[in-house]
């Protein structure tokens, strides 16, 4: 089984040639906490021949030094890279590893054993064949087995080899091998895991990891480097319909464009009639060009670059699909996420998705429940924290070209990336499109936004006031629709305390319900934008997230920020409702500028600093402002 080849010797070329095309097999290896899963990477590296003579050296000076085996060799210092790791005798990080034998090449993702590292190991999942779930024979069924076993569902993995291990620690007694196995399958068979290989082991004596060993006799199946090496992946994306999420438009000069990408699946030749999506659009291929040159036809796996016979728009995050067989394109689905940041998602937060080359907007909302990966009992919330998994429904701000997940990864895998840090915070599964996408659609009016501000001899737009409780918001907001319904202007004030009365009157201060509160009194301005008025909105809106998600709801020159710069220390002295005292004895939770945060705006159109301005010479300004900016002349 060793890697040994005679031709690395004789004839080195011929050697790379046939390595070159040898298949690869990608998998993963999870379990819980010490379950000796970089042990066993390690012993397969050390017995495939893929270890440096300095790296022996190494590995054998380390385990004397921090190794846990009593100075022999501790094979899970090959694997266990971080100092911290090493520290501790675990895995907090994916490390990847590649390996071959005559046979098969293989990347190797060692993924961690936390739960709180659980992120981790969906990462490395997300690109498997095959997964490794090792348990401890003297432990049995764990919830980290169980949460990992659900996640490798989850992600598409059907090839699952159970790996008992420690059975040297049991006196390799076969009763309680089949006893897991049982406990196992069991529970498998509720998540859809049905190919199973079970096979006993020690990782650290080698015991049926390469060669069988003498100890466990009554095991006829394979070793696990055997399995490995013979176990058939079933690759059908060449037999699905043409998919290929375009990733840049090739444009070198005049006389060529053309659009480059890795073909997600099916096959592709030239003259075939191809879509593309989501404009519809659809045209034939005039060449498939490769850096080795021009293809007659290409398959799922391929690095191509596709010209077309005829000019049609197409940009990157586009998918260029079989004409007869094309994707669906909707904008609201129902997805499952995998929660993978400290911060929680909040219904209605909007976030950025990624799906292949294609970035949107997102909306959470709602939330339909969590899952409790240990029992797969669904549960009600509001909210994932880190390393949650729940189904939900998300809505876009454009339509884009998906499959199911179970049916495509390229075009039903997602991540979500929080908008203000960049931040990768959840990854998702696209299920189906929700049936209202399809079927809601804008009803075209004769009579639109530019008539009816035209009439009312006004631009309309939304004046957005925003700072701390007490900062004088409300005063400010008032005193200015006064000036404006003085000079004959159409207004509308929604104000944070009014609209609780009643549109929002369901709705608490938890971080979800802010940010809801928001979300719905950010819709109802829209409308009132579209109605021509001048909408003004008096709200403490403390978060840049949603007040963002505000601004984009409008056209560009209609969200004018406000902010209503005021200490807090002179806040809280104008306290006429008694609101700070209240929070300062802990009577009221996740008050702004005491227990909960509040992020000042970065670029506002209008800064108010009323330490400087009284309220009538703030309305004013905002009044003169207003109009410098063209909302009161007539249009």
């Amino acid at each position: 089984m060793a890697h040994k080849s005679e031709l690395i010797a004789s004839d080195i070329e011929a050697y790379l040639k046939a390595h070159q095309y040898k298949s690869l097999l990608r998998f993963i290896t999870c379990g819980s906490v010490d379950d000796g899963k970089s042990t066993l990477i390690g012993r397969l590296l050390y017995e495939s021949k893929m270890i440096f003579e300095d790296q022996l050296a190494a590995l054998e000076a380390d385990s004397r030094k921090v190794g846990t085996r009593g100075g022999e060799l501790d094979f899970a210092l090959l694997v266990d890279g971080l100092a911290a790791e090493r520290e501790q005798g675990i895995t907090i990080d994916v490390a990847y590893r590649f390996f071959s034998t005559e046979k098969r090449k293989f990347i190797v993702a060692d993924t961690p054993g936390h739960e709180q590292y659980t992120r981790n190991m969906v990462t490395g999942a997300s690109t498997a064949d095959l997964a490794v779930i090792l348990i401890d024979a003297r432990k049995g069924v764990l919830t980290q087995t169980r949460r990992h076993s659900f996640l490798v569902s989850l992600l598409g993995i059907r090839k699952v080899v159970l790996a008992i291990n420690k059975m040297d620690l049991i006196g390799y007694a076969r009763d309680v091998f089949e006893t897991i196995l049982q406990e196992y399958r069991d529970f498998a068979a509720q998540i859809g895991l049905d190919d199973i290989t079970a096979i006993p082991m020690s990782a650290v004596y080698g015991d049926n990891i390469v060669e069988r060993g003498t100890n466990m006799p009554w095991y006829q199946g394979p070793t696990l480097m055997h399995h490995l090496e013979t176990v058939e992946v079933g690759d059908d994306l060449p037999t699905k319909p043409f998919r290929l999420p375009v990733q840049w438009v090739n444009r070198p000069h005049h006389e060529f464009r053309g659009f480059a990408g890795l073909i997600a699946s099916g096959t592709v030749r030239k003259g075939d009639r191809i879509r593309s999506l989501p404009s519809g659009r659809e045209s034939r291929v005039a060449r498939i060009v490769t850096a080795a040159g021009d293809l007659d036809s290409a398959v799922a796996g391929q690095s191509v670059t596709l010209t077309l016979e005829t000019e049609i728009d197409v940009s990157r995050g586009d998918v260029i699909a079989a004409g007869d067989a094309p994707p669906q394109v909707a904008d609201q689905f129902e997805a499952t996420i995998v929660w993978m940041h400290d911060d929680p998602m909040l219904q209605g937060r909007d976030y950025l998705l990624k799906i292949g080359a294609r970035t949107v907007s997102a909306t959470v909302a709602p939330l339909k429940y969590k899952i409790n990966v240990n029992t797969l009992e669904q549960t009600a919330g509001e909210r994932l924290e880190l390393n949650d998994i729940g189904v939900c429904e998300l809505e876009l701000d454009r339509g884009i070209p998906f499959e199911p997940y179970k049916d495509d990864h390229a075009l039903g895998g997602f991540i979500l990336i929080d908008r203000m840090t960049n931040n990768t915070v959840g990854a998702g599964l696209l299920h189906f499109a929700l049936r209202r996408s399809q079927n809601v659609h804008w009803q075209a009016l004769d009579v639109n936004k530019p008539a009816r501000a035209q009439i009312k001899g006004q631009k309309s737009c939304v004046l957005w006031f925003t700072g701390l409780s007490g900062a004088g918001k409300s005063t400010i907001a008032n005193l200015v629709e006064k000036r404006l319904l003085s000079m004959g202007r159409h207004t509308y004030l929604l104000d944070g305390d009014n609209v609780r009365h009643g549109l929002n009157k369901d709705l608490g201060f938890t971080p979800q319900d802010r940010v809801e509160n928001i979300r719905r009194v950010a819709e109802v301005s829209k409308l009132m934008v579209d109605a021509g008025l001048i909408v003004l909105v008096s709200f403490i809106s403390p978060f840049r997230a949603e007040r963002r998600m505000a601004r984009e709801l409008l056209e560009p020159g209609e969200f004018l920020e406000v902010f209503v710069d005021t200490p807090i220390a002179v806040a809280e002295k104008r306290d006429v409702k008694g609101l700070y005292k209240k929070a300062r004895r802990g009577e009221l939770k996740n008050f702004t500028g005491v227990d909960s945060p509040y992020e000042a705006p970065e670029h506002a159109e209008m800064r108010i600093d009323t330490l400087e301005l009284s309220s009538e010479q703030a309305a004013d300004r905002i009044v003169g402002q207003l109009g410098a900016a063209g909302m009161l002349k007539r249009t």
